[in-house]
Parts: structure tokens; sequence; C-alpha cells
């Protein structure tokens, strides 16, 4: 059974504090902006959780945060993907998707085959290797969220994630020039 690291467990065992004692993102004090503050909140509280991640995925199957994204994006689509076509949604180089393609190959979790549509491409899919062991990653991850997430209770944790998405809409409307 997956568990949070030590420094995660401490900050979840006590009542959450108040909203005074949460963090001072780079120094700011009540007095400066309050989008800047919200801004940088959000960036430190990614940045928290993806570090637990990372730190957990390391911990606790030896890979890491690239490798877990490469293989949950090759999990939604079961005749694989081309690689191109992986690294845009994985928004880095072909490069790098090439050596993750070849260490992933080397360990049985992906294999390459010609493009159904195009045979000069390859597309890359999970192994049922892969598939397991992806299985195993992503449930660990779920539960790992699930315990980060917890002390907020699931009132407020909706609530987050209905304010998040409201932010999400308002990012995503083009700018008028």
């Amino acid at each position: 059974m997956s568990t949070m690291p030590p420094m995660a467990q401490k900050n979840l065992d006590t009542s959450i504090p108040t909203p005074e004692a949460l963090g001072r993102e780079a120094g700011l004090s009540h007095d400066d902006h309050q989008a800047v503050r919200l801004w940088l909140r959000l960036l430190t509280c990614s940045t928290q959780i993806e570090q637990l991640i990372r730190t957990q995925l390391r911990n606790e199957f030896g890979t890491t945060l690239p490798r877990f994204d490469y293989l949950a994006q090759l999990s939604r689509f079961p005749k694989g993907l081309r690689m191109k076509t992986l690294s845009e949604y994985l928004m880095v180089t072909g490069g790098n998707v090439t050596g993750l393609t070849d260490q992933l190959v080397a360990e049985g979790w992906v294999e390459r085959v010609a493009d159904e549509e195009d045979r000069r491409s390859m597309t890359v899919r999970l192994t049922r290797t892969g598939k397991k062991q992806f299985k195993t990653m992503a449930a660990a991850h779920e539960q790992w969220l699930e315990q980060l997430l917890a002390p907020l209770g699931g009132k407020n944790t909706h609530a987050l994630y209905e304010q998040l998405g409201r932010l999400r809409q308002v990012l995503s409307v083009p700018e008028s020039d």
C-alpha cells in the first residue's frame, strides 16, 4: 500500500492553519495585489504537488514523471499514437519522445509498429506488460492525490475544482485585438 512521503504526512496530519499562517509566496504582504498573490499561490501549490508526485514515482516505482505522463497518454489510445502526435500531447520535442520510447521499448513496456494509415510512420503503443505496469502506477498516483487533498474535505475539493474550471474558461477566451 502506498503512502505519502513523511513531509506530506506531517503537513496533512495537522489541522489546516489559518489563512494568515499559510505560505507567504515570494515575500508578498497582504497589502500587495490580490491577483498576484493568487497566481503565486496557485503556482506554489502546483509545484509542491508535482514535487511530491515525482518523489513518490521515483521511490515506489523507480520511474520519473515524464515516463508516467508518456504512459498515461498511450493508455488513452489502445491502438497507439504516432510519435509526432505523442510529442505534441506531451508538449515536448520529438527527441525527448524518441529517448523515452527507446527506454520503454528496451524494458518491454511499449512497442513500435508500422502505422496502419501510413507505413512510413511509426506508432507506439503499450504492451501487455506496459498496460499492467501503468495500471499499478496510475492507481497509486490517484491514491496519493486523494491523500493529499483529503484534509480539504469533499465539499471544499469540489468547490475548488469548480472555481478552477471557471478560471480555465476565462483563460481560454481568446483576446480581442
